[in-house]
């Protein structure tokens, strides 16, 4: 499940927060299957989770210290 930089950027900190939560378990799912030996049905969802929960954690931090109205000013 991947989120477009738009889509997440739109999103309020609820939101995020409750997406990350999905996500993390997502991977944790992906992981366990790993672990054990299966073979995950779409072994590219694993780093497309990891991107889209970095992408979501630094959008968090952004907003926590002021950045996204920092860049509407200037772009």
């Amino acid at each position: 499940m991947t989120l477009k930089i738009k889509e997440t950027r739109s999103m309020s900190e609820e939101d995020l927060n409750d997406k990350l939560g999905e996500l993390k378990k997502e991977l944790v799912k992906h992981n366990a299957q790993i672990a054990t030996g299966t073979t995950p049905k779409n072994p590219g969802m694993v780093n497309a989770t990891k991107k889209t929960i970095a992408r979501i954690l630094t959008i968090i931090k952004e907003n926590k210290n002021g950045l996204k109205e920092e860049k509407k000013k200037h772009g």
